[in-house]
């Protein structure tokens, strides 16, 4: 069972640890970017598509391929932990969002300078950002129930039990809350500042850049650390399997023996027999 625990405490917790650290910078920073992404990208959809059916219609082809997307990435998945590990497994998510988020924030902040490349391709600059967010929204949260989920609760398995029960508890208090709310706290702080959301759109692309670039830190840190309680497992378990397979053999040995032989004492100067070799000898 989770251990009931405080913000406080599970803040005391998180900056006990760097390893829980770097794990619930993960689970925050994802928060914080798909809410910056999603909410900026709903906002160039709804000027792109005014009329609720056309809405509602793009809409429904966003899901129907955020489903697709994630069923093919979970069949893909289990081939990239198998290939290439967790580290770049769990650099995958972050990478998507920072590519796919320079693609629509340059769409937006230089869509006039663009706009006689993108019309070659029968597209408006405001199209072509809502486009490149859709698949940006697609392929994040496709890779988030294929890859950063799983990763998330892989990183947990090398813990002991006590840090990896308080662990889960503090991030469960204070990160996926934070994550979650963090976006939209720091939108309003832009809102506020700049007037809209429109005039903060070029400061919300810098925050995001900001906060991927600390994902992909944080997940490289937690490589390293994971790889190495790995190695540590793997030399424990083939430990215990060497010792337990030098039980069976000195066991065998001494089937092979007429009777086990009391071994001297030598350096206390203890040359005692055993009682099957002190009978011999009184026989005689």
């Amino acid at each position: 069972e989770k251990p009931k625990m405080g913000t406080m405490e599970s803040l005391k917790f998180l900056m006990s640890s760097r390893y829980i650290r770097d794990l619930a910078t993960l689970v925050v920073a994802y928060g914080i970017s798909i809410n910056l992404v999603e909410v900026t990208w709903k906002s160039k959809l709804k000027a792109q598509f005014p009329s609720p059916n056309e809405y509602s219609s793009f809409m429904g082809d966003f899901s129907t391929a955020t489903g697709i997307a994630t069923f093919t990435m979970m069949l893909v998945s289990q081939f990239i932990f198998d290939k290439y590990g967790w580290g770049v497994a769990a650099k995958i998510t972050p990478s998507v969002l920072l590519l796919t988020g320079v693609g629509f924030f340059s769409l937006i902040l230089f869509g006039d300078p663009l706009a006689p490349v993108i019309g070659k391709l029968g597209l408006t600059p405001l199209l072509a950002a809502v486009y490149v967010g859709a698949l940006q929204n697609i392929f994040s949260k496709s890779a988030k129930y294929s890859l950063f989920d799983p990763c998330k609760e892989m990183a947990y398995i090398p813990l002991d039990e006590d840090t990896k029960v308080k662990g889960k508890a503090a991030i469960d208090v204070v990160c996926n809350p934070l994550g979650k709310s963090g976006g939209a706290l720091i939108q309003q702080f832009m809102i506020l500042t700049f007037g809209s959301l429109a005039n903060s759109t070029p400061y919300l692309g810098g925050v995001l850049l900001v906060i991927v670039l600390a994902w992909l830190a944080a997940a490289k840190s937690l490589d390293t650390q994971f790889t190495a309680l790995r190695r540590e497992e793997e030399l424990e378990k083939e430990m215990e399997r060497a010792g337990a397979a030098k039980i069976p053999l000195v066991a065998a040995e001494n089937e092979e023996g007429n009777g086990s032989v009391a071994p001297l004492n030598t350096e206390a100067g203890d040359f005692s027999i055993s009682p099957s070799e002190s009978s011999a000898s009184y026989n005689d």
